[in-house]
């Protein structure tokens, strides 16, 4: 992930994860998460998992999961021609470990494919040791 293309969609990816935690809504938590490299098509991003990620239960949220998902894999649609955010048609997640307050989770969001209406995304969640999370599943409808 380092050619010339990628850092230009590595700017894009980052602009629009700016503008997407540039708010007082629940989307300003994503302006914890760092995007560490992108492709088109492709990203990879980090966050450390804080109090405001957690469940009762003490570990991360299966709500923010299922935001992380959402949100990365639209970044990482928005990469590839026609370049649409699109409108969620699907989403779903299995959850596989919890991660608790202070671990680091690193996303890998992959545009799966781009059709002329409907693109589909994956979304893996692992945590420092490279144990699967969470993983993600995200179709969008694209206008």
């Amino acid at each position: 992930m380092a050619s010339t293309a990628g850092r230009n969609t590595l700017t894009v990816v980052r602009d629009f994860m700016k503008r997407v935690s540039n708010t007082k809504r629940f989307d300003r938590l994503m302006g914890q998460v760092v995007v560490v490299a992108a492709e088109p098509g492709q990203l990879k991003a980090q966050f450390t998992v804080a109090e405001e990620h957690l469940n009762a239960g003490g570990t991360l949220h299966g709500g923010y999961t299922a935001y992380l998902v959402d949100v990365l894999s639209t970044a990482a649609l928005m990469t590839v021609p026609p370049n649409l955010a699109g409108v969620s048609v699907d989403l779903s997640v299995a959850y596989m470990k919890a991660a608790k307050a202070g671990d680091v989770v690193t996303v890998d969001a992959l545009t799966l494919k781009v059709g002329r209406q409907l693109g589909f995304s994956s979304v893996d969640l692992r945590n420092d040791a490279g144990q699967l999370l969470a993983q993600g599943k995200h179709t969008k409808f694209l206008i």
